[in-house]
């Protein structure tokens, strides 16, 4: 699906890797109360919590061009 037809991003964050792994084994990251699990090879977001609550279903989470994890 084209980005504009997703819409504008209703919250965005700048997460950090905190080194330590989360439970789906990925590395996990926070920032801006956003903490997610991210799988480095093809940049998967394997889980994701804001503000401690898990997404509501139908919402999604993407990683910005500019946002590969290192």
């Amino acid at each position: 699906m084209p980005e504009e037809a997703r819409g504008p991003a209703v919250r965005s964050a700048v997460v950090r890797r905190t080194g330590e792994s989360g439970v789906s084994g990925y590395p996990r990251y926070a920032g801006d109360g956003v903490q997610a699990e991210i799988d480095p090879e093809t940049l998967a977001v394997e889980a994701v919590t804001v503000d401690g609550a898990e997404l509501e279903d139908g919402w999604s989470v993407r990683i910005s061009a500019g946002g590969a994890p290192h």
